[in-house]
């Protein structure tokens, strides 16, 4: 059999009530500390705020926060799925307004570079729980790992995430540098986090998106930005979503926006667009091959 067969079982069988398959959405970075976890818990918050069903897998394995960014406190996590004592069904956590979480560990190093026989199970795995879900978040680590790697390879579409720091920017190139050259990856969405405004966001994106045009063959898309906020930092500290805790904030507006704009891609999303991540997941297959052949 097809060693693609549970992602592409994931995103094309896996059916929702609607009658559609899940819209899947990675959210990355090229440098930790860029806000990336926050974004994805207020980005999921405000799905569900729209009424979707929203399933976030915390894909930082070994080092996932997502449950202390909302103080849950989560029996099982992910780790013990892969050593095989629960299915991926049985450690769901129901977060705030309804979402599904799958939680990572935290402090297990084993788990930073997962085997390709633990990253091809737990696509299987994966591929169980979807049912009934319209959007499926990742939460990736940051860098460019293998692990960050795999798990971008499930989404019909990754989301950057980037601060105006140089290092975020650098990273972020580099992450898509070697998503292109080495994964086929061809399309990102740009998210810019912790800026002054909105004329900075764009100056930041278009600084990004003309060096990836000189030396990179792929598209970006700015998706939208976030603005410094106090009120995160608030809502950080009472270990909430800020789109929950402050719902006026000038985050949270921005938020609300993003959603709107992953729910119209969620229901435009068609079978076709799997394109990409097939040839994405190709790329980490012959990776795999290769290191196997080397003895690795």
């Amino acid at each position: 059999m097809d060693q693609a067969s549970g992602l592409r079982g994931m995103a094309e069988n896996a059916k929702s009530g609607h009658g559609n398959s899940p819209f899947i959405l990675a959210v990355t970075s090229g440098k930790g500390g860029v806000g990336k976890t926050n974004v994805v818990v207020n980005l999921s918050c405000s799905l569900a705020q729209l009424g979707l069903r929203v399933l976030v897998l915390d894909a930082d394995v070994g080092l996932g926060n997502i449950d202390i960014l909302l103080g849950l406190t989560p029996t099982y996590n992910i780790q013990h799925v892969l050593n095989g004592q629960f299915r991926a069904r049985d450690i769901l956590v129901e977060g705030p307004l309804g979402i599904k979480i799958l939680p990572s560990s935290s402090g297990v190093q084993e788990l930073t570079d997962l085997s390709p026989d633990q990253k091809m199970g737990l696509a299987s795995e994966l591929e169980s729980i979807l049912e009934n879900i319209d959007v499926f978040l990742i939460d990736t680590g940051a860098g460019i790992s293998s692990n960050v790697m795999y798990f971008n390879a499930m989404a019909q579409e990754v989301m950057v995430v980037v601060t105006p720091e140089p290092t975020s920017i650098t990273d972020a190139y580099a992450l898509m540098k070697v998503s292109s050259m080495k994964y086929s990856g061809e399309r990102f969405k740009v998210l810019l986090n912790s800026v002054k405004n909105k004329e900075e966001a764009h100056q930041v994106f278009n600084h990004l998106s003309m060096v990836t045009q000189k030396f990179l063959n792929v598209s970006l898309e700015m998706c939208g930005h976030i603005p410094v906020d106090q009120n995160i930092v608030k809502a950080v500290r009472r270990q909430k979503a800020v789109v929950e805790a402050y719902p006026q904030s000038p985050a949270s507006r921005q938020f609300q926006k993003l959603a709107l704009k992953v729910k119209d891609d969620a229901r435009n999303v068609r079978l076709g667009e799997l394109g990409r991540a097939r040839m994405f997941w190709r790329g980490f297959l012959n990776e795999s091959r290769e290191a196997d052949d080397r003895g690795m």
